[in-house]
């Protein structure tokens, strides 16, 4: 499928395909990090060329087509080695290849209409995201028409983070054998959620199915996430007061200490006494952690890529000062208990990761190059992003038909390039260099 613009604005679009440069967007949310400590703030300064605002929080830096935070080519309809170079903004990403999809592969157009189906970010983190989840497909449909002002698009929103410095989250529900030790050492839940839906937990033997663990524990966390305000106020004080006492005669656990972290941060919330429900995760930088669709979780501290589905649908229940919606988070989750699946990623060659996660829409390599190494990213069926987020080096491409821009282009870190499919990328350093790609997972073209 190609549809072909007669635009003749956009006619030079249309008839060379050529890496883009992209001036991309932040998010300031207010659990950002702070000024010159944020990795967010570093790239996003490097690349729109601004300067760094001490005191403001930067949280997020979107790569992509979403309309939260576009991304924007650099042109000024003169191309140099293929690459567009000038500094005047304009065009967004998703209006160019609206018009011009082939710069998207046939197949991806085929199965995602005239889009990219990711999202690519940066985010730094210094004080705990919402406990949320993200909707699947067909509930994301149903709270769009519903609630179009709180849940802005249609889509799911499946996403992976890969860690770059020490990174924490919380993700999934700990087992019911792990939770039978928390209501034994934590008497602030059973007082909130009542004795009753306690002893459901209590009474779980090895025989039960996983059907009546995950009935048990809906049950229990419903209560617990419905709990009234003032119950949630005197719980967390006393949760809050016992612990200080008991850290004098003993050493606290991982799980304690953060419970303690997180009520500084959102005193009197519910997320706080929520955090013992769910899996504590310390990602090394280099292991990245995928979230399915209906799945608690909340980013805690740290900085990560994050890659997900186009989406910015979001229900929260705790640790934020935004809209809850307790009913529909508690209804949409799966209850899968365990600890997630932590990727290492593949190795395809000495310098390149790929992490693949279990969506069809993304995958991320990360590239680090030593001084006056080269790496090739493949052609492939469907569009690339790159971020080069340390050092400097030689971008060039070759076409699919075997159009070579033998000199390519200097990248400085800060750049973010767009690559149409059927592009190969190499990648020559002119110092160490790290960047990432984001790209869609390459198992989906198999089954095409």
């Amino acid at each position: 499928m190609e549809v072909v613009n007669t635009d003749p604005a956009s006619m030079k679009y249309h008839q060379k395909s050529t890496v883009q440069r992209l001036r991309c967007s932040v998010q300031n949310y207010d659990w950002g990090r702070k000024g010159r400590d944020s990795e967010v703030a570093r790239l996003f300064a490097l690349n729109s060329d601004s300067e760094i605002e001490p005191e403001k929080p930067y949280a997020e830096f979107w790569m992509g087509t979403h309309e939260s935070g576009p991304s924007f080519l650099v042109q000024n309809g003169e191309e140099s080695n293929g690459f567009l170079t000038d500094e005047s903004e304009g065009v967004s990403l998703k209006s160019w290849v609206l018009k011009n999809p082939n710069v998207l592969g046939e197949k991806t157009v085929q199965k995602w209409g005239p889009d990219l189906p990711y999202l690519f970010k940066v985010l730094s983190v210094a004080k705990a995201l919402s406990i949320q989840a993200h909707p699947d497909k067909e509930l994301a449909k149903n709270l769009h028409k519903r609630h179009p002002n709180l849940y802005k698009d249609d889509n799911h929103k499946p996403e992976m983070a890969l860690a770059i410095t020490q990174f924490e989250a919380l993700c999934g529900f700990i087992t019911v054998e792990e939770l039978k030790c928390v209501l034994h050492s934590v008497p602030e839940i059973v007082e909130l959620v009542g004795s009753a839906d306690a002893n459901l937990v209590l009474q779980i033997s090895g025989l039960d199915g996983e059907e009546k663990r995950r009935s048990v524990l809906c049950s229990i966390f419903t209560k617990l996430m419905s709990a009234s305000q003032e119950m949630v106020l005197k719980v967390t004080s006393d949760m809050k007061s016992r612990l200080h006492l008991e850290s004098q005669v003993r050493q606290l656990t991982d799980k304690e200490q953060l419970v303690l972290r997180l009520e500084k941060q959102y005193p009197a919330d519910v997320g706080v006494i929520s955090a013992f429900f769910l899996n504590f995760v310390k990602l090394n930088p280099g292991e990245a952690l995928y979230l399915g669709a209906n799945e608690p979780h909340a980013y805690i501290f740290g900085d990560c890529i994050e890659c997900m589905a186009t989406s910015d649908n979001v229900v929260r229940a705790g640790l934020t000062p935004k809209h809850r919606d307790v009913k529909t988070l508690c209804s949409m989750l799966t209850y899968k208990q365990g600890f997630p699946e932590i990727l290492q990623g593949i190795p395809l060659n000495p310098y390149v990761t790929r992490y693949l996660p279990p969506f069809d829409e993304f995958e991320v390599d990360r590239c680090n190059l030593p001084q006056g190494e080269s790496a090739s990213f493949p052609a492939v069926p469907g569009p690339s992003i790159f971020l080069v987020s340390q050092g400097e080096g030689n971008m060039r491409t070759n076409s699919i038909k075997g159009d070579v821009i033998s000199e390519g282009i200097v990248i400085n870190e800060g750049d973010v390039l767009f690559a149409p499919a059927n592009t190969e990328i190499t990648i020559t350093s002119a110092s160490e260099l790290q960047l990432h790609r984001a790209g869609i997972n390459s198992r989906s073209f198999q089954a095409l």
